[in-house]
């Protein structure tokens, strides 16, 4: 009997350990770290980074009147404002206007195409396009963002086809890429 009670005392004795042993042996998981970039840079080198935690930093331009799901913030250089879209934080404070805004999100890319095209000619002959902005054009803010100068959506329809082209004669790629930002904090800076 005693011998029972000493194996049964070592056999739970060694459960224990290793039990607590598989606890101490667990590996925090450490949050993923924002890559900072300029905003200027993104322009170049986006392609790399699109599905990166990225951090950027801008002074916001605009926000969208409707919701405040989307800023577009200023790089140091280039007169293109980068949209960054609240999604999961759902809106943005109106103070981000015309204030320095810190942002972590998302890099994620944006490609007009010909099937992008031909989806959104399709929507306008249903009458669901949707519209937002200013009118017809769509938003003059966002617009500028992607070098868009046309104001019907027929003639930024024309006037994406003739990039799209242009770049797939220059680069051999069928399509134009923009790049936003999904965010998942932000902050006003002081």
């Amino acid at each position: 009997m005693k011998i029972k009670s000493l194996i049964i005392l070592a056999v739970s004795a060694l459960v224990m350990t290793a039990c607590g042993n598989n606890q101490n042996n667990k590996v925090e998981e450490e949050a993923p770290v924002a890559v900072a970039i300029a905003i200027d840079s993104l322009y170049v080198n986006g392609e790399a980074l699109v599905g990166e935690l990225i951090e950027i930093e801008g002074v916001c331009s605009h926000i969208c009147s409707h919701s405040a799901s989307k800023i577009f913030l200023l790089g140091e250089t280039n007169p293109k404002a980068l949209r960054v879209e609240a999604a999961e934080l759902g809106s943005f404070a109106q103070e981000c206007v015309n204030s320095v805004v810190k942002v972590q999100g998302m890099l994620r890319e944006e490609r007009i195409d010909e099937a992008y095209l031909q989806s959104w000619e399709q929507r306008i002959a249903d009458k669901t396009a949707e519209q937002h902005g200013n009118g017809e054009g769509g938003c003059d803010t966002e617009k500028s963002a992607r070098g868009e100068t046309a104001n019907s959506d027929e003639g930024r329809i024309a006037d994406f086809r003739a990039r799209i082209a242009e770049r797939q004669q220059a680069e051999g790629k069928d399509y134009l890429s923009f790049y936003f930002v999904d965010a998942v904090s932000y902050e006003v800076v002081e």
